[in-house]
């Protein structure tokens, strides 16, 4: 050892995991490196300490501390990462922050203290929140179960520190000192702390990039036709309020405005660079951004992951450097963003022209077509709030906006063009939070659902049900979403699915009942006005239908048959609709054929935008019907109550862990075997139907006399188990002569001296149960009725795990097959109950051991009394990373 050494200190510390790195939100939305310490940052963390004040090191070191000894030095930056862990926070070059714990040596549950301390700039901007995170989920991963800190009474940042993060702290105080003991194992109520730190940090990180006071446009050119150029025009006519700085080193002046040869050059301070430079430049831009200080970056240059592998590992080192120095990025490959509002009136894409000032919030990837979705907007006449196309979502993702919209007072309506999930999981949970106050419409790419087949049968009904199980409406086009969004955003929500349709064509009016019924809404015979219909019959239907305790909401044709002045039965409709406000029924029109929000039908608000009110037209009464239907059923699911997930009683999730651990040391991950899989599902309440596994006829006849007459043989392969015809399996045997002949016919069948002998479950329904890792959703659970033709036909639902009561009864009922369930005139009707409950116990399995890949049952038998397994199978494969359910990270 050398003279500094200490018996626990290694020489040459082992390398630290990998998952601790980490890229974090400040409370202030800025981002912040975290990452293990190591022997190379001595003399880093010797210049962080120096420049901390006399207060700050005070309050940390109880005392004057001007410089780390040598010793200490050498301490603190080699850890062994397991009894001993540092972490630091970093900008840039330079440590900002310091955390660290180190293992206790007392009885009882093993203890670790922990202390950290943030550069005196930087506080305030809860890092010390985020160290404690981070060193509290090493802590757990080491088998710590408590923390200590020993805090000067004084020193009440520190002390709110541990109060807010949502740990049960025990008090206690020696002199000036404050001991605080607390366990480390998340509860409710940090989870929820955590989460909601997220949601703010993540939404204010999005709203810096949103509200820039001043822009740089690196690759400006005079030349409109050129990205650089574009993009210049468009921030200068769209009357930014803040400076534009274009960049480029061959120009003096660009467009009038004085030029830059590099961001370093501006005199000012930079928020946003949109970056327009050829895919080799990016890195010296990069450079003199990162120099600058600029928050953030909008590259609008492509070439980059949408090449290939190259350019892929080139979007992920930009995106890396990027965030170490504090930077967020939009993009590469990205249209722009745009800010609406007037105080900011950002229009930082390559869009000419931008929709007018509304309450709709936009989200999509690709670049070219976010610019024929901005013009569809401004046509169809529906303002926007804020939008941003990603490109290719290296960082900023859908994610990232459905936070910011969730607290955007300005934002109503979110609506998400999504060709790839950042992260399923997180996506998942925010959007089930948004969508109970903000309805959220999204298109989903057939590149989205090409994503959702690991096996091959997951198609894009996964999508239809996740979505639906969100809250989220689902349609197929840019002109759905429009449709729905026209609805939404100016139209209250139906209270219930009955329609009312007035108008003076019949053949329109039955078009549109007939449309409605389709979709599920319940109408009447139209009220049919004539063609020779003035205004004032108009005002007066559709007042009637408004104040009629029969209709929740109105379909308005109007479709005359010689050319009429239009301006007077628009006035009719509206002023009909303005006269009961309180009737809280939304109003749609086929007007003369026009869709979106036209001007006639328009109520105006600050600055002429159309603002909620406004009456929605489509150009026909289908589309009409099909945009009602569907923000009909978003309604519905927005009005039931949200029940929490509950996990069911009699589950042994410490023996179930220790089990699959042992699997995976011999193995890495397998197929587990039939015992094997009994044995992990007996931790979780749900049990096979007994059976035992033989190799000859005698110990099948022996089985069968343990088990009990009748009995089942079956093979064990599952390529005879599972055939439609059922030539693997020999049912009801009540004699050992029945059970021998089983025996022989199914060896010789499958070539296979292994079968199981299996007591007869009741008599009922065959189910089918299976969850599966998918690479876009998560683990996701299907269900379906068991049968050739209800396979054939795709007959299954879905839905994303965990499951709450509520939603495991809503995917039982999904399966256009399951009234069998009910009960017909041939069966009684089943225990439902027992399949809710089987599939909240697969939830609590899946949600417990990240290790599970598979778990599949079928069939499971469900009869008046039970819900039986008969055959399951199980895999486990490494963890996947789950950065949702730990502390805080970007993804």
């Amino acid at each position: 050892m050398t003279e500094i050494d200490t018996p626990d200190t290694p020489a040459v510390p082992p390398p630290p995991p990998q998952h601790w790195f980490a890229d974090v939100l400040a409370s202030d939305g800025g981002v912040v490196r975290l990452r293990p310490i190591t022997p190379d940052d001595a003399e880093r963390l010797q210049q962080f300490h120096a420049a901390l004040s006399d207060r700050t090191r005070y309050l940390r070191y109880f005392g004057p501390y001007p410089r780390i000894s040598p010793k200490d030095l050498y301490r603190s930056t080699h850890v062994d990462h397991h009894n001993r862990v540092g972490l630091v926070a970093e900008l840039g070059e330079s440590i900002i922050a310091v955390g660290r714990y180190e293992l206790l040596d007392r009885t009882g549950p093993r203890a670790a203290e922990v202390a950290f301390v943030v550069a005196d700039g930087h506080q305030g901007r809860g890092l010390g929140s985020i160290l404690l995170e981070h060193l509290a989920g090493a802590a757990a991963e080491n088998e710590i179960e408590t923390f200590v800190a020993e805090v000067l009474a004084e020193n009440t940042v520190m002390v709110t520190v541990f109060r807010e993060a949502g740990y049960q702290v025990e008090r206690s105080r020696d002199g000036s000192v404050l001991h605080l003991e607390f366990a480390i194992d998340p509860t409710e109520a940090l989870l929820s702390v955590r989460d909601a730190r997220e949601r703010a940090s993540e939404a204010r990180s999005v709203g810096n990039l949103l509200t820039p006071r001043s822009i740089a446009v690196i690759g400006a050119t005079p030349s409109a036709g050129r990205v650089g150029g574009a993009v210049l025009s468009n921030l200068l006519s769209g009357a930014f309020q803040g400076p534009v700085f274009p960049v480029n080193p061959a120009r003096r002046s660009v467009r009038g405005v004085r030029a830059y040869a590099t961001v370093r050059e501006i005199p000012d301070e930079v928020d946003l660079a949109v970056v327009a430079v050829p895919a080799e430049s990016i890195g010296s831009v990069l450079d003199d951004c990162m120099a600058k200080g600029v928050k953030g970056l909008v590259v609008l240059t492509a070439g980059f992951g949408e090449t290939g592998e190259a350019g892929l590992a080139a979007e992920r080192a930009l995106v890396a450097a990027a965030r170490g120095h504090g930077m967020r990025v939009v993009g590469p490959s990205a249209l722009g963003i745009a800010n609406t509002d007037p105080g900011v009136a950002l229009n930082a894409t390559l869009a000419p022209v931008l929709p007018g000032r509304g309450r709709i919030g936009f989200f999509c990837q690709s670049g070219p077509l976010g610019a024929a979705i901005l013009g569809e907007a401004a046509a169809r006449n529906l303002g926007l709030s804020t939008f941003v196309s990603a490109g290719n979502r290296a960082d900023v993702s859908g994610n990232d906006l459905l936070q910011y919209w969730d607290t955007d007072p300005d934002t109503d309506v979110v609506l998400l063009y999504l060709e790839s999930f950042g992260n399923p999981r997180k996506f998942s949970r925010i959007a089930r939070r948004v969508a109970r106050t903000k309805p959220i419409v999204a298109v989903s790419s057939g590149r989205l659902a090409a994503r959702a087949q690991p096996a091959g049968d997951m198609d894009r009904s996964i999508v239809r049900d996740l979505f639906a199980q969100a809250g989220i409406v689902q349609v197929d086009s840019i002109s759905e979403l429009f449709d729905c969004a026209a609805l939404l955003g100016y139209q209250p929500l139906p209270a219930g699915a009955r329609l009312a349709v007035i108008g003076n064509s019949a053949a329109l009016g039955w078009l549109a009942v007939d449309a409605a019924r389709g979709e599920g809404l319940v109408v009447g015979k139209p009220v049919d006005l004539g063609p020779q219909a003035t205004p004032g019959d108009y005002f007066d239907a559709v007042l009637a239908q408004l104040r009629s305790d029969d209709a929740d909401s109105v379909i308005v044709v109007f479709a005359p048959p010689v050319p009429l002045p239009t301006v007077e039965f628009a006035a009719a409709i509206r002023s009909a609709s303005e006269a009961v406000p309180e009737a809280g029924k939304p109003i749609l029109t086929t007007f003369i054929a026009e869709q979106g929000i036209p001007n006639l039908l328009a109520v105006r608000g600050a600055g002429a935008s159309a603002v909620r009110g406004s009456i929605p037209s489509y150009p026909d009464p289908e589309r009409a019907a099909r945009a009602l239907a569907r923000v009909r059923r978003y309604a519905e699911w927005r009005d039931r109550p949200q029940s929490a997930v509950v996990r069911p009683d009699g589950i042994d999730s410490v023996r179930a862990t220790e089990l699959v651990a042992g699997w995976m040391a011999e193995s890495g991950g397998r197929r587990l075997t039939d015992l094997e899989t009994v044995a992990l599902l007996e931790c979780y309440g749900m049990s096979v139907v007994e059976f035992r596994e033989v190799r000859d006829a005698d110990a099948a006849v022996a089985a069968a006399e343990e088990l009990g007459y009748p009995v089942a043989a079956k093979a064990t392969s599952d390529a005879w188990r599972r055939r439609p015809d059922l030539s693997g399996v020999r049912l009801d045997l009540w004699r050992p002569d029945a059970v021998r002949q089983a025996y022989t016919d199914l060896v010789a069948l499958s070539g296979e001296p292994a079968l199981h002998i299996q007591r007869m479950a009741t008599k009922g329904v065959g189910c089918v149960l299976r969850v599966q890792d998918d690479p876009s959703f998560g683990s996701v659970i299907e269900f379906g009725l068991s049968g050739l033709i209800i396979e054939m036909l795709g007959d299954r639902a879905y839905r994303a795990l965990p499951l709450s009561p509520d939603e495991a009864a809503a995917l039982i009922d999904a399966p256009r097959a399951a009234p069998l369930l009910s009960g017909t005139p041939a069966s009684p009707r089943v225990d439902k109950a027992a399949l809710v409950e089987l599939a909240q116990r697969i939830s609590a399995l899946f949600d417990d051991l990240p290790e599970m890949r598979e778990l599949y049952f079928d069939p499971v038998l469900a009869s008046p009394t039970s819900a039986e397994i008969l055959y399951a199978r199980a895999r486990i494969g490494p963890q996947p990373s789950r950065f949702d359910t730990g502390p805080r990270r970007l993804g």
